[in-house]
């Protein structure tokens, strides 16, 4: 897991294994996923307030969560997490990391 500032695509945080990618080419390669979605105007729906907040890709065996955290302060703030096909559910994923961003910055997400 990684925690992104997405304003500079630098990564401020890192818990677990990074085999493949290092956490900071993780950070400036997610950032770029990040900011092609926030800027694709195909997937804004034009209502106030309706804001992307979560973004899944798939893979073959598992999927990447980068989840978007509303606060105050400078940028956008994000966190990815890779799970692996075996062990990864989506829904709990979801949740759980959830409950645990609304813990950490007392936020209503």
């Amino acid at each position: 897991m990684t925690l992104v500032d997405g304003a500079s695509g630098l990564a401020i945080a890192a818990a677990g294994v990074h085999d493949i990618v290092d956490e900071h080419e993780d950070a400036a390669g997610t950032t770029d996923v990040v900011r092609a979605a926030l800027g694709c105007s195909a997937l804004a729906t034009g209502r106030p307030d309706d804001d992307i907040t979560e973004i899944v890709v798939c893979r073959t065996d598992g999927f990447h969560l980068l989840h978007l955290i509303e606060g105050d302060f400078d940028g956008r703030l994000f966190v990815h997490v890779v799970f692996g096909g075996d062990a990864g559910n989506l829904g709990m994923a979801r949740y759980q990391l959830r409950g645990a961003l609304e813990e950490l910055t007392g936020g209503d997400r």
